[in-house]
């Protein structure tokens, strides 16, 4: 079981900068081969932000994020997402996640097992 929890969300106005933080921990964390970010606005569907294999080695980004977004991770299990140039559409929760699966489709949902609880962000205009 990989166990990750976020932290660093808040409130910013619009061309500002927030980082997030996801710790992944738990008894199988060396099982879990990627870390991936999602977001969900109000009365929106679940978007995928961008992921970052537990090697470090692919990073991987929504187009709406690109150029604005950095994900990184250090040794400690902890991953980051840099969120610049922050935009009122960037509002929503945003969440961590693992995956144990190798080989799929790191942009999907589905390929993510363990979930955070997800942290706040908003966006004033």
């Amino acid at each position: 079981q990989v166990q990750p929890v976020e932290s660093g969300g808040g409130l910013v106005q619009a061309g500002g900068s927030l980082r997030l933080s996801c710790a992944a921990s738990g008894p199988t964390v060396a099982s879990a081969v990627a870390l991936g970010w999602f977001r969900r606005a109000p009365g929106k569907e679940y978007e995928f932000v961008g992921f970052i294999s537990w090697s470090g080695g692919t990073i991987d980004y929504a187009d709406s994020v690109k150029g604005r977004f950095t994900i990184s991770r250090d040794n400690t299990n902890t991953m980051y997402l840099q969120m610049n140039s922050l935009r009122p559409e960037d509002t929503a929760i945003y969440y961590c996640a693992a995956s144990t699966i190798r080989g799929t489709n790191y942009r999907a949902r589905v390929a993510y097992g363990y979930w955070g609880q997800g942290t706040q962000v908003t966006v004033s205009s």
